[in-house]
């Protein structure tokens, strides 16, 4: 049996903030969620002036990452790289989705949106950093 780590509404808190913090520095107005292990919403907001849209997308990116446990600029590159039958897989295929490990497991993901494709990711890995324990880098081992 195994043992499973999970986030909880006071880690979302503090990853939230954190990737708030972050797009504040750059003076980004971004939309950032975050989910669980299953994909399910944990954390929702749209900073004042984000773009509308952003607030359907930063979801989607971040249950992207869970499903696949890699961050969802894999995807975005698999599409640009002229693999476009991506497209079709359950997934956004945009960078700025982050996958959450703790001892090599998904716990869960970052997603924003609403500023370029690297910006995103750049709050979406300071809300990832924010979580102790947490294993910040994808290694590209993880399924």
């Amino acid at each position: 049996m195994k043992t499973l780590r999970v986030l909880t509404l006071e880690d979302a808190r503090r990853m939230a903030a954190a990737a708030e913090a972050e797009a504040r520095r750059s003076g980004w107005n971004v939309s950032i969620a975050l989910c669980d292990a299953g994909g399910h919403a944990l954390w929702l907001q749209r900073m004042d002036g984000a773009p509308l849209m952003s607030a359907q997308i930063a979801p989607e990116k971040a249950r992207a990452c869970v499903l696949s446990g890699k961050p969802s600029k894999v995807y975005e590159d698999m599409v640009n790289q002229g693999r476009i039958a991506a497209l079709s897989m359950p997934v956004v295929p945009l960078e700025g989705g982050e996958p959450i490990y703790f001892d090599g497991s998904v716990i869960g993901a970052v997603g924003v949106s609403g500023v370029q494709a690297g910006q995103d990711a750049q709050v979406a890995r300071a809300g990832v950093a924010a979580l102790d324990g947490a294993d910040h880098l994808y290694a590209g081992a993880q399924a």
